[in-house]
C-alpha cells in the first residue's frame, strides 16, 4: 500500500509499516509507527490483518481504531523481552488501592487522556506473556518489574471509547481496566481469562452489553470507585446487559469444552467494590446469565455511597458461596483526612469521617439453582449506618442445604473493617435471607427451597426496622421457624 492509498482511505496496514505477523518477530515497533502515521495524518484505522503478532506495549492515540481482523492475533510478548513500557510515576501520592489499579503503561494496549479511540474486529488478543500476579505494590514511585505487562487493556481518562467484537484470552491482572473514562461503549467482547475479566473504576456513561466473562479464579464484571485518580470518584450511569458471567476452566470457554473449574475463593461473579471511596449510583444490570460462578456482590467499605442500583431478570446454576449479596463496612481503605486551603490561604487539613451508606436497592426476577448453603441472600450495614430501602422481589432460590440448628444461634460477624468476603464471615445464621441494621426491607414473592435437611430459619432479621415480607414461600425442617427477629 503506498502513503498516497493510505491518505485516501484512512487505513493504515501495520505490515507498510514492517510487522511481520508471524509470530516470532517483535511487530509493536511497526504498530506503533502506524498508529503515529495515522496520528499525524488526523487519526483513521489501524488495521491488524490475519496473523500472529507478537507485541509489547502498544500506545492508542486519539481517533485510532485499532481494528483485529478475523484470523488476527496479538500476542503479548514474555517479560525475558522487556518489550514493555516502564510503568508510570504516581507522583509520590499515597496509594489507597493496588497497584494493578494505579498503573497502567506497563499493559500489552494502554491510552491515557486520549479521546475517540477504539478496538474493534473479531480477531484475538492472547496474554500469553502477562503475569496474573499483582507485580506493583504500594508505596513504590514506579510499579511493576521493568518490561513486565500485567494488562491485556488498560484505559485511564479517555473519552468516547469503544471495544467491540474482540476475544481476550489470558488477559493477565486484569482483561480490561478502565479508569475515568466517560462515553464508553463495550458489545460483544469475550473475555476468557486467569484473573479479573472487565474492572470499570471511576467511570461514567457506559454500556456493556452482549459480553461472555469467563473468570474462574477472579471477578468477572466489577465497577469500582477507587482512589487513583487522587481523589473520590463515583462510578455512575452504568447500564449493563444480555451478558453471560461463567466460571469454567480458563479456556475451555473459547474452545467450548466448557470445564468446569473448582471453587476458588471467588469465581466469576458481578461485584460493585472492593475499592469504593467515590461510590456507586444509577446502576442497572439486565438479562443476564451466570454459571459455576459466585452470583452478585454489591460492597461499599471506603467511605462512599452506594444508591439507585437496579437489577433485573437473572438466571444462575451451580452458584459458588452466595447468589446476592449487599452490605457497608469502615475497612475505609482511603486518606483519613483531607487538604484544604482557609479563606486567609492556609493549608488546613480536615479529617474524613463520614460512613459508607447504601440506600434505594432493587433486584427483581431472580432464579438461581444448586446455590451453595454457605450464605443466604445477605444485606447487612453499620449499626451506625443502616443500608436503607431494599426491595428484593419475584426471587426464587435452590440450595443445597445442610445447615444445622446451632447456627442460628451463633454469633455472625460485624462487617466492620474486615474484608467483605462472605466465606471469610462463615455459615450465615439463615438459610434464606439474612439480613442486620436495615432500615427498609421490602420482599416480596421469593421462593426458598434446599436438597438437603437444613435446620436454620428461611429469614432472620436482627435489627432491622421498617421490614414487609410477604409471600414469602420457605421449605422447612419440623420445628423450624419460617422467620426469626433480633433487636427490633
Amino acid at each position: 500500500m503506498t502513503a498516497v492509498t493510505v491518505l485516501a482511505n484512512g487505513i493504515y496496514n501495520v505490515r507498510d509499516y514492517g510487522a511481520k505477523g508471524d509470530g516470532k518477530t517483535l511487530d509493536s515497533p511497526a504498530i506503533n509507527a502506524a498508529i503515529e502515521a495515522a496520528v499525524n495524518d488526523g487519526g483513521g484505522q489501524v488495521l491488524l490483518p490475519a496473523g500472529t503478532y507478537l507485541s509489547g506495549s502498544i500506545r492508542l492515540k486519539s481517533n485510532i481504531d485499532l481494528h483485529l481482523s478475523a484470523g488476527c492475533t496479538i500476542l503479548a510478548a514474555p517479560a525475558s523481552m522487556k518489550a514493555y513500557d516502564e510503568s508510570e510515576s504516581f507522583g509520590g501520592f499515597p496509594e489507597y488501592q493496588d497497584g494493578g489499579h494505579t498503573y497502567f503503561h506497563n499493559s500489552l494496549i494502554w491510552a491515557e487522556g486520549q479521546k475517540n479511540v477504539s478496538i474493534t474486529g473479531h480477531g484475538m488478543i492472547d496474554g500469553k506473556g502477562l503475569t496474573h500476579k499483582d507485580t506493583e505494590s504500594a508505596g513504590n514511585l514506579k510499579g511493576g518489574s521493568i518490561g513486565t505487562g500485567d494488562k491485556a487493556i488498560a484505559l485511564k481518562q479517555c473519552r468516547q471509547v469503544t471495544i467491540r467484537d474482540i476475544t481476550i484470552y489470558r488477559g493477565g491482572h486484569f482483561g480490561i481496566i478502565m479508569t475515568g473514562c466517560d462515553l464508553s461503549t463495550i458489545d460483544n467482547v469475550t473475555i476468557d481469562t486467569n484473573r479479573d475479566g472487565f474492572d470499570i473504576d471511576c467511570c461514567k456513561y457506559m454500556t456493556i452489553t452482549n459480553c461472555r466473562i469467563n473468570t474462574p479464579r477472579d471477578d468477572a464484571l466489577v465497577l469500582k470507585s477507587s482512589y487513583a485518580l487522587k481523589r473520590p470518584v463515583l462510578c455512575e450511569h452504568i447500564a449493563i446487559s444480555n451478558c453471560n458471567i461463567t466460571g469454567y476452566k480458563c479456556g475451555s470457554l473459547i474452545d467450548g469444552t466448557y470445564i468446569p473449574e473448582p471453587v476458588n475463593w471467588v469465581c466469576g461473579r458481578f461485584k460493585l467494590g472492593t475499592e469504593s471511596n467515590g461510590g456507586y449510583r444509577n446502576i442497572a444490570l439486565t438479562n443476564c446469565t451466570f454459571m459455576y460462578s459466585s452470583g452478585l456482590a454489591f460492597e461499599e467499605v471506603d467511605q462512599g455511597i452506594m444508591e439507585n442500583i437496579v437489577v433485573s431478570n437473572i438466571t444462575m446454576s451451580h452458584v459458588h458461596h452466595y447468589p446476592i449479596y449487599i452490605t457497608t463496612g469502615c475497612r475505609n481503605r482511603g486518606p483519613k483526612e483531607v487538604a484544604e486551603t482557609d479563606s486567609d490561604g492556609n493549608l488546613t487539613y480536615r479529617k474524613v469521617t463520614r460512613p459508607s451508606s447504601a440506600r434505594d436497592i432493587q433486584i427483581s426476577n431472580v432464579v438461581a439453582d444448586d446455590c451453595d448453603s454457605l450464605c443466604s441472600i445477605i444485606v447487612t450495614g453499620l449499626p451506625e449506618e443502616p443500608v436503607r430501602n431494599v426491595w428484593l422481589s419475584n426471587i426464587r432460590l435452590y440450595f443445597k442445604g445442610g445447615g444445622t440448628r446451632d447456627l442460628v444461634s451463633k454469633p455472625y460477624r460485624e462487617q466492620g473493617t474486615h474484608y467483605p468476603e462472605p466465606k471469610f464471615a462463615g455459615w450465615t445464621p439463615a438459610y434464606g435471607l439474612y439480613a442486620r441494621h436495615v432500615e427498609g426491607l421490602h420482599v416480596s414473592d421469593v421462593t426458598f427451597r434446599y436438597d438437603r435437611p437444613d435446620y436454620r430459619p428461611a429469614v432472620v432479621l436482627d435489627d432491622v426496622k421498617d421490614y414487609d415480607l410477604r409471600h414469602v414461600d420457605a421449605q422447612l425442617e419440623d420445628g423450624i421457624e419460617k422467620v426469626v427477629t433480633y433487636n427490633l
